[in-house]
């Protein structure tokens, strides 16, 4: 019993995940180790999802509870799936927590994606707050933690913050904690992680 629970433990680490987890989107206790493990809980936020989000990017690349991508990958917006109860409303997030490094993150976290009042599951017809920009850690930083939180809301809100464009790069010193706390959303109920590092151009 025990080799069993190790083995699953070791899969899971490294991206290769049983039992359907992505199917029904429940967080594994295994999982929410994983979140602890890597630091999101307490950097980013104080607890653990419940649930995964199903994260795609072009060209069938997944991202899997902190499995490395290349930044070349995931350039362009994912599609993003997850369960959602119909007439309510979403915020999904993508924050960068080792901005400009892991050992030294002064400019933590540093928003890649910002998009509110989402209707259900619709990811597309949100209000897209900070446009979706792409991984671009700085060369000698190693790796960095990209990390997908949902939340629901209290019913469609009134977001005042100001939106930028993808080529705006003035977004460092965000605080997922902050911005939850500010328009009472709670605790994130979905979540999921990828690690990216710097890689020479081509």
């Amino acid at each position: 019993m025990y080799f069993a629970y190790l083995l699953f433990l070791i899969l899971y680490s490294t991206g290769q995940c049983l039992g359907g987890c992505y199917e029904n989107h429940d967080v594994p206790r295994s999982a929410r180790k994983i979140f602890k493990d890597n630091q999101i809980v307490p950097d980013v936020i104080s607890v653990a999802p419940g649930k995964l989000l199903e994260v795609k990017y072009k060209s069938n690349v997944e991202v899997k509870l902190g499995n490395e991508l290349r930044p070349k990958q995931v350039q362009e917006a994912p599609e993003v799936k997850y369960e959602a109860d119909a007439g309510d409303y979403y915020t999904l997030l993508l924050t960068d927590p080792d901005a400009p490094s892991r050992k030294n993150p002064t400019v933590r976290e540093f928003s890649h994606w910002l998009v509110v009042n989402i209707p259900g599951s619709k990811v597309s017809e949100g209000d897209n707050i900070r446009e979706y920009m792409g991984s671009a850690p700085p060369e000698g930083t190693g790796l960095h933690r990209y990390v997908f939180l949902l939340y629901k809301q209290n019913g469609k809100q009134t977001f005042d913050e100001p939106h930028q464009v993808a080529t705006d790069g003035n977004r460092g010193r965000f605080s997922t904690a902050q911005f939850a706390k500010k328009h009472n959303l709670g605790n994130p109920i979905a979540g999921n992680f990828f690690q990216a590092q710097w890689e020479k151009s081509k």
